[in-house]
């Protein structure tokens, strides 16, 4: 099975663009490639060291694709980790990326989730620390500091991967699959013993319109037998109820309560559209998962790019794809 590409100037090299038979979808999501429009800010606290984090995020050229910076690591040659599958080293608990140097960026899934939804095709990721902070546990930070960035449009085509042929992976019960289809849609499903939890579905299509503000506030959620386990690792020693539900037995411990009805199976979701944003590009298709988590939605990735008959690059900017979506 060969590997997935290491960057998107290989992925562009490997995968040739095809023409645009019809997708008038691509006014929806923007011909052009997009990066922030200025540096932003943020900081807060990792939630499996507990100790503070500085992100930055800075303007990045067309093609660049997203591309972590550990400001930490003298060396800027091995300091740069992009967010692409390739770069997934770990996906307990999270999605984490590494390069070859052995310098890793955790829990990147709701940054990268605040990225597919804005449509943000580049930009360089400043991290003083081996993981993103968790923030009040939703993609919400992230959406408010790339919109306080800006969006500014770059003169180069959005290319974007458009599912051609199903590709599925299961483990036990649990699946996920991506299917062809003409927008960017999103489905999830859960199923929990709790009966705080139990069974949950919501379907999410991404486009021109914004991103469904529900599943944008959507906090991680565990087991309260969870977080003494991890505890006891030395994990999630910046974890609370301030980012995260706690559920025990069939009560959510928080005081506050649920932002959402359907928040569990919303943030399962927003974990989703992260995760299969480090493809490198917007997706095309139909992702639908049940009990799907980070190890399936990598295996995922690996899956599609090893099977060229299942997927084709398309260059939205292209004359074809111009006069199909008008």
């Amino acid at each position: 099975m060969a590997p997935p590409p290491a960057s998107i100037a290989q992925m562009t090299e490997q995968f040739t663009a095809a023409p645009l038979s019809a997708l008038p979808q691509a006014a929806r999501l923007g011909v052009w490639q997009t990066t922030v429009a200025e540096a932003a800010s943020l900081s807060g606290i990792g939630l499996h060291s507990g100790r503070e984090v500085n992100i930055r995020l800075l303007p990045a050229a067309a093609d660049t694709g997203i591309v972590f910076l550990r400001t930490d690591i003298e060396t800027e040659a091995e300091a740069i980790i992009p967010a692409l599958c390739a770069s997934v080293c770990e996906v307990t608990l999270s999605s984490k990326i590494g390069n070859r140097f052995g310098h890793v960026v955790g829990t990147v899934e709701h940054l990268m989730a605040a990225f597919a939804g804005l449509r943000i095709d580049n930009a360089i990721v400043e991290i003083d620390a081996a993981e993103v902070p968790i923030m009040d546990g939703s993609a919400k930070p992230f959406v408010e500091l790339i919109n306080r960035a800006g969006i500014r449009e770059l003169s180069v085509s959005r290319r974007v991967v458009r599912v051609t042929k199903p590709v599925r992976v299961e483990n036990g019960d649990a699946y996920c699959e991506l299917l062809p289809d003409s927008e960017r849609v999103f489905e999830a499903e859960i199923d929990f013993e709790s009966g705080a939890i139990g069974r949950q579905s919501y379907t999410l299509t991404l486009d021109k319109d914004g991103f469904d503000v529900d599943v944008v506030n959507a906090r991680t959620f565990c087991m309260a037998q969870q977080v003494e386990d991890m505890h006891k690792a030395g994990l999630a020693l910046g974890g609370s109820m301030d980012n995260a539900i706690v559920v025990d037995g069939d009560k959510v411990l928080n005081e506050e309560g649920l932002r959402s009805a359907e928040e569990f199976v919303q943030h399962k979701l927003l974990d989703a559209i992260g995760d299969i944003y480090l493809m490198g590009m917007p997706l095309i298709g139909r992702y639908r998962g049940y009990k799907s988590g980070h190890a399936l939605h990598n295996s995922l990735l690996n899956a599609l790019f090893a099977d060229e008959d299942c997927f084709e690059l398309v260059d939205l900017a292209s004359d074809e794809a111009v006069l199909a979506a008008e």
